[in-house]
């Protein structure tokens, strides 16, 4: 029996099959590709079909995919996602059930490809408004720019923090046609949401609430400037606070999307995975009983779990994987019975064309291509890479804090960082030449470069809060200029990492009560990503520069000198001594 799309009817064939159907179990089979017929309306159940989505990061064309399915068939790679593939699976399922409902769980934009970030994201929002997305959750990435960017997003207009790429796509951006839900971001002056709270969604004549939140430690995340006046509350109890407003309107069926993830040794697809584990764990546990489906984001990990009884879901990064979910419902007593999930794979052709979708990527492509195609630079490798050695230090760490350091001589710069979560991509290159749509995926957020002074013992306790509370382990340590080294020892405790006397500039140890001049993108400025410290800085300047064209500056300066930049390995300006 297909159950996929359809009112589920109770099919008067005989008074024998009416029997056996009241004695079934609610578990039913998940979404097939061929329709049920509606024929009979009798029935109590009904069967909602939803795709999920999360962590789209403004990926419009295909990427790379590494494929290890519980299915079996080995690992490998291929390109999958991008728009128009997306477009033309959405298309086929639409004609199994018009009804059919699209929401997401953040981080639809932000860190994304050129072919995005250069227009301040209005293609992707364009695209997930082609795709007919009802919903999603704001992620951190939705507060890149800050608050005013994002309503932007969501309203429209051409007033944006990014005026060097508002609304050049398009002379007009009319803004998110589906909406953006944040339960737990409270304006501090209003006590309420920034958005709304949830969307109520009626499909085949039940309704549906999809409740949002973002992860509660999004202000470590984000530009602090940007998020001022804006306080990020417990996930769980701003879910469960919109319980008794729901109810009284009628709604029994209850999903959440949170922009907060974990992850699990199982495979993306393996159904019903038991093994979850991550900050989404503690936040499902404490969920009002009556919410039994989680989507959720931010770790890029795919599984389809059960936590408490709970269906958790999370689908990969960068549309490479759709979740496909059917809820079974009781409409007489308005409750969710049954819920089966599965993951889908975004195989390019897998499904007909959809023809807007492929337009628009096509246009997306014609608009960006010229400039993205041109040339910066020779690099001395083929990739300079993200991959972190034991110590903690990049190849491509070392390359942009070099290039920090560079356009920060001027203002008299003796160090530059920067933090990994700001590097988005490997830098690959055609043939050893990099060019802009390379540079511009390795740092697509377009911070500009601060500078300020910071007293030895300063960078001391910066180096230091690198491991404060275990957060090394998500976003690993600073990467450091050249002429900075040190050395760090794993068995020492908290606060103590660091080996006495092994901090040096040129050589030197850094001298408690000396100051030093530093430089660092504006997000680390504000005290981004953990580092307080950087708040402190005393003679703050912002240059205006950004890091990007710093980066794009460092190369070509490189190569004139007959000396192209990059290497392969790390060049262990830090190392860990255990």
């Amino acid at each position: 029996m297909n159950l996929s799309l359809r009112p589920v009817a109770a099919i008067v064939l005989a008074a024998s099959l009416a029997a056996s159907l009241s004695a079934c179990s609610t578990r039913l089979p998940a979404p097939s590709a061929a329709p049920v017929s509606a024929s009979v309306a009798t029935s109590k159940l009904v069967q909602i079909e939803l795709v999920t989505l999360n962590d789209f990061h403004g990926n419009l064309e295909p990427s790379k995919y590494v494929w290890d399915s519980a299915n079996g068939g080995g690992t490998r790679t291929i390109e999958a996602g991008g728009i128009d593939t997306i477009g033309a699976a959405l298309q086929a399922w639409r004609r199994e059930d018009p009804q059919l409902l699209l929401v997401g769980a953040g981080d639809l934009v932000g860190a994304s490809p050129a072919i995005s970030s250069m227009w301040a994201d209005e293609p992707t929002i364009g695209a997930m408004n082609l795709l007919g997305l009802r919903a999603s959750s704001v992620g951190n990435h939705e507060f890149d720019a800050g608050r005013v960017e994002l309503l932007r997003q969501q309203m429209g207009g051409c007033k944006s923090p990014r005026a060097d790429k508002a609304c050049k796509y398009e002379p007009d951006f009319g803004g998110a046609k589906f909406s953006y839900l944040a339960a737990n971001v409270i304006d501090t002056a209003t006590r309420k949401p920034v958005l709304p709270a949830y969307k109520i969604e009626t499909a085949h004549g039940v309704k549906v609430a999809f409740i949002g939140t973002v992860l509660k430690s999004t202000a470590e995340a984000a530009l602090a400037s940007g998020i001022a006046g804006l306080e990020f509350i417990d996930e769980a109890d701003a879910i469960n606070r919109q319980l008794p407003e729901l109810r009284a309107q009628g709604v029994g069926v209850f999903v959440v999307l949170v922009h907060q993830g974990g992850s699990t040794v199982e495979k993306f697809d393996q159904p019903d995975c038991s093994k979850l584990t991550g900050p989404v764990v503690d936040i499902v546990k404490r969920l009002d009983p009556a919410v039994r489906l989680v989507v959720s984001g931010h770790s890029h990990k795919g599984y389809l779990c059960q936590v408490d009884g709970r269906t958790v879901t999370q689908s990969d990064t960068g549309g490479h994987v759709l979740g496909r979910i059917a809820l079974t419902v009781d409409t007489q007593t308005n409750t969710l019975k049954d819920i089966r999930a599965r993951q889908e794979v975004m195989v390019p052709g897998k499904w007909p064309k959809d023809a807007q979708l492929a337009a628009y990527l096509e246009t997306a492509r014609a608009r960006s291509a010229a400039l993205l195609a041109q040339p910066v630079a020779r690099l001395a490798v083929p990739s300079v890479v993200r991959k972190r050695a034991d110590s903690g230090e990049s190849a491509l760490g070392d390359l942009v804090a070099d290039s920090v350091l560079q356009a920060g001589r001027p203002f008299g710069v003796q160090i530059g960082f920067m933090n990994n979560g700001g590097m988005r991509q490997d830098l690959d290159t055609d043939n050893g030449r990099a060019s802009v749509g390379q540079t511009r995926m390795v740092l697509p957020f377009g911070n500009t470069l601060v500078v300020m002074n910071l007293k030895g013992w300063q960078i001391f306790d910066l180096l230091e809060q690198q491991w404060s509370g275990g957060r090394e382990d998500i976003r690993g340590l600073l990467q450091v200029s050249e002429g900075f080294t040190y050395q760090w020892d794993a068995r020492r405790g908290d606060g103590s990492k660091v080996v006495p006397g092994s901090a040096k500039l040129n050589g030197k140890p850094l001298e408690r009560e000396a100051s030093y001049r530093v430089m660092v993108n504006n997000f680390l400025a504000e005290g981004g990503d953990g580092f307080p410290m950087f708040a402190n800085g005393r003679n703050r300047t912002d240059t205006g520069i950004r890091d990007i064209d710093a980066l794009n500056d460092y190369l070509v300066k490189r190569e004139q000198a007959g000396k192209p930049a990059g290497a392969a390995q790390p060049q262990q300006r830090y190392q860990r001594v255990q």
